[in-house]
């Protein structure tokens, strides 16, 4: 079964007027979405949402598509030591990792600037 496979996903904030939270869909999928409260409940419902998606079309005897290629998702950029000191201090005020802050912070400003366009 292919549900082991992972697909691409695209993870947005939605606006007040949207409902707020977070917006998660998978491209590859037509149709396949989720959303929640924060980025990490809207990838856990993605997930379920996903496990469902596929259950579906294979109960239905579609075609599957097959994943599409996937970034690495991982780079590395050079900061100010001052910018990484409050990014450090910021994610232990969150209780989150470095990683994890710096990707909300991303994906929030995507969301803002994709947003801005409509």
């Amino acid at each position: 079964m292919k549900q082991d496979l992972q697909y691409p996903f695209e993870l947005r904030p939605l606006a007040a007027d949207e409902g707020g939270g977070w917006l998660i869909s998978f491209p590859d999928l037509p149709g396949c979405i989720s959303d929640g409260e924060t980025p990490e409940e809207a990838m856990q419902n993605g997930r379920d949402a996903l496990a469902a998606w596929l259950k579906a079309a294979q109960e239905a005897g579609r075609d599957v598509p097959a994943p599409g290629e996937l970034p690495s998702g991982k780079f590395i950029a050079r900061v100010p030591r001052s910018l990484h000191a409050r990014l450090s201090a910021r994610a232990r005020q969150e209780g989150v990792s470095m990683n994890a802050l710096v990707s909300t912070f991303l994906a929030e400003s995507l969301g803002r600037r994709d947003h801005s366009r409509h």
